[in-house]
């Protein structure tokens, strides 16, 4: 309902804007070829209302968040884009002189209204590979804005949900150089992960303050600088959708291992690495007929069944497994099966098949 009054509102606007430079385009006249251009701007001028006036409003409502994003790197290609912008409009005005009254003024204002943000926004999206082209710069140390990195990020930016800093395994990651670039912890993050570790609760609070104990780590340990940012979305309740948005106005993933906001994500075209699935993309394969030696730690599901685990947490169905109960057996691979929660591993006695 609010996109369809959106609309409406943006239809009436530049409808009759358009039906303002049709009547200045066509000054006294009154005959059939008036009223059609006049007619034509105005539909013209309601269905571009129609389309983008919503577009806009986000635009502008993001507007307020998205300016403290920007650094001042790029606030200064922008500037550099609108003055190449104007100066192009300018060199076009003798080219509209030609042309009869009011056209002649009208149009050089429309070309300088579309050409400067126009190069403002195409400079400035480029930001990046400019900066890279400027040569390497060094990382930020304890400043306001992050945390101390030894290494320059190359402009890939990662937003960090709570789930992953609890799990603690983007530690190890982050360490042995698998992310590029840095980590994006928003300001509410840190704030939930606070009121975490301040739960009245025993494993909720123990949980929090691994988190904490994780931030500290990558802080003294990890290559990847550590951006904290103020953004909020104080329109949005649930941290997840302000993951998301974030995400989206930043332009670059979430790191995470909820599966929640994973399926939320994707939903709203965000691209997410889940850590879960590296997880089980780097579990050592194993194949029917291999042949190993595990440890039989509980019964199975099954009659006969003992079950045990490989040292990356897959587990292993052992048939007729039971009565080896906290022994150690060799044992054949029988078949594989990959399911959501992971990998597990069926097998036999070894010399029982």
């Amino acid at each position: 309902m609010r996109d369809i009054v959106n609309r409406l509102t943006g239809a009436l606007l530049l409808g009759t804007a358009g039906a303002g430079v049709g009547w200045a385009l066509t000054p006294g006249e009154s005959g059939a070829s008036a009223v059609a251009i006049v007619l034509v701007l105005t539909l013209l001028g309601a269905a571009l209302g129609m389309a983008l006036f919503p577009i806009i409003l986000r635009m502008f409502g993001r507007a307020g968040y998205g300016f403290r994003a920007v650094t001042l790197f790029q606030t200064g290609l922008a500037m550099l884009g609108l003055i190449g912008g104007l100066i192009v409009s300018a060199l076009l005005v003798p080219v509209y002189s030609n042309l009869p009254d009011p056209a002649d003024w009208i149009a050089p204002l429309v070309t300088a209204a579309i050409a400067g943000p126009l190069g403002a926004l195409l400079l400035a999206s480029r930001s990046g590979e400019l900066s890279a082209l400027a040569g390497p710069q060094s990382s930020p140390r304890n400043g306001s804005n992050g945390f101390s990195g030894k290494h320059q990020a190359n402009g890939r930016k990662l937003v960090v949900d709570t789930s992953a800093i609890i799990d603690g395994r983007i530690a190890d990651i982050s360490e042995a150089g698998f992310i590029q670039g840095s980590l994006v912890l928003p300001r509410f993050v840190l704030d939930e992960l606070r009121h975490i570790a301040d739960s009245p609760e025993a494993l909720r609070r123990n949980r929090g303050r691994r988190g904490l104990d994780i931030l500290n780590r990558l802080q003294k340990e990890s290559p990847v600088p550590i951006e904290i940012t103020d953004v909020d979305f104080e329109d949005v309740p649930e941290v997840d959708s302000k993951l998301v948005r974030l995400a989206s106005m930043y332009g670059c993933p979430i790191l995470t291992n909820d599966f929640n906001l994973n399926r939320v994500a994707e939903l709203e075209g965000v691209p997410v690495l889940n850590i879960n699935q590296l997880a089980n993309a780097v579990k050592s394969v194993v194949l029917p007929g291999e042949e190993m030696v595990i440890r039989v730690i509980q019964e199975g599901k099954d009659a006969g069944q003992g079950v045990g685990f490989l040292d990356d947490g897959t587990m292993v169905v052992v048939e007729s497994g039971r009565r080896h109960l906290n022994d150690e057996v060799g044992i054949v691979v029988t078949r594989v099966l990959q399911t959501v929660a992971g990998r597990m591993i069926f097998a036999q006695l070894k010399g029982n098949g």
